[in-house]
């Protein structure tokens, strides 16, 4: 355990991390819930693919982005553990009044307001873990933690696609909403902020970040790489279960296992992969820590898209085992090394920064494209325009790549210890 905190029980950081991993996972579970219940939501609501897009992203990121930074400073001078609980609760909430939307206006209301709950979890959570795990480890339990995004993702969509089948989709929003909101003071209780991050009168002011990151070339290379990959990663998980219910013919609850099992198997594997090999590669060569996400994005493009333009889906699952392992490859080293940018009291925020560019583009712009791509072919291809949609958005993943390769070059001379 790290000198700087006083927590006798060496336990304790493994703890924090499971819990701050318990919190990520419902994150996700809340985000993506709406991607398996797409197609009765659009059909109650009346909605079409380019709505249902902006609901997915626009919606959820205009207001998560921007807010990030100021909560993350907020953390920094404050307490982390407080920011990310009030986040717990007020997104939870909002998740749940999801179950009461009338239209697309309320239902994009209610979007924002989990956005905005959000806004305060992820980057408090970077830091608390850079304060309780050294340098060497970091990787790994930033990938540790970052299993949250496939685990509440598949639960999201096992969850919402069982309840929505045998009972209706309002009864799914509500269900996983209430569940966050009697997490979040058991949170609270057991998570403590250590001493080096409970008093923040020190921390720098949001403009010294800013000026120290826009001087560091690896910064907005990754961050651009980083949200060309989650453009594309946002759009297809937002709309690969309406994918499997229009053009492979299943039902909601095959649609959620389906995707269920693609993500624990290929997604945990690669999350876990990556963290290996940020702290095992980047030990040696900081550059690893960049140029192993660009080979695994440039890897996994290929397989995505002959699975999505496939016939059968036990074919497009086969297909897209792999490549949905090597995408998620890039989150615990790129973002152990966000972390390497800025002095430590700068982490939080140096993190936001980070997130309003990949977040905003990535998660803000990712699923809208693809459904408006979607709506201007079904003129010419009926229920096959998706498949054609998220095929061509898959050519993000080169352009990810190619940036994160570029961002390797700079990594050495950029590197705070």
């Amino acid at each position: 355990m790290p000198a700087s905190t006083s927590v006798p029980n060496r336990r304790y950081p493994a703890i924090v991390l499971a819990m701050l991993l318990l919190v990520y996972s419902f994150n996700f579970l809340d985000r993506q819930i709406l991607s398996i219940l797409a197609q009765p939501v659009k059909k109650d609501l009346g909605l079409d693919d380019a709505q249902l897009g902006m609901l997915g992203g626009l919606a959820f990121a205009a207001l998560y982005s921007t807010l990030a930074i100021p909560l993350a400073l907020l953390a920094d001078r404050t307490s982390r553990t407080w920011v990310i609980t009030v986040s717990l609760g007020v997104w939870s909430a909002f998740t749940a009044l999801c179950g009461f939307a009338q239209n697309f206006t309320t239902m994009f209301l209610f979007r924002l307001g989990v956005g905005v709950g959000e806004a305060g979890g992820v980057a408090p959570s970077y830091a608390l873990i850079a304060d309780y795990f050294p340098p060497e480890k970091r990787a790994r339990a930033l990938a540790i933690y970052s299993l949250g995004i496939p685990l509440g993702a598949a639960g999201g969509v096992l969850l919402g696609g069982y309840i929505a089948q045998n009972v209706e989709w309002r009864a799914a929003f509500v269900t996983v909403g209430v569940a966050g909101l009697v997490i979040a003071p058991f949170f609270r209780l057991i998570v403590k902020d250590p001493p080096r991050a409970a008093a923040r009168a020190d921390a720098a002011p949001v403009s010294q970040v800013f000026a120290i990151l826009a001087a560091k070339p690896s910064f907005w290379l990754m961050a651009f790489g980083a949200a060309a990959g989650s453009m594309c990663g946002y759009g297809v998980a937002f709309w690969l279960p309406s994918l499997m219910q229009r053009s492979f013919g299943l039902t909601l609850v095959e649609t959620g296992q389906f995707f269920g099992a693609l993500l624990l198997s290929g997604g945990v594997a690669g999350i876990l992969i990556g963290g290996w090999m940020g702290d095992r590669l980047g030990a040696r060569d900081r550059r690893w820590y960049a140029l192993a996400p660009a080979i695994c994005y440039a890897a996994g493009a290929p397989l995505f898209i002959a699975g999505v333009l496939s016939s059968s889906w036990p074919i497009a699952f086969a297909l897209f085992l792999l490549p949905q392992a090597l995408v998620y490859v890039w989150l615990g080293p790129v973002l152990t090394a966000v972390q390497h940018l800025v002095p430590a009291q700068m982490r939080a925020t140096a993190s936001a920064s980070f997130l309003l560019i990949n977040n905003l583009i990535g998660l803000g712009l990712g699923s809208w494209a693809i459904g408006a791509l979607s709506k201007a072919l079904t003129p010419a291809y009926g229920d096959e325009a998706l498949r054609y949609a998220i095929a061509a958005g898959l050519g993000l993943y080169l352009v990810a790549g190619a940036l994160m390769a570029l961002a390797s070059r700079f990594l050495k001379r950029d590197w705070v210890d």
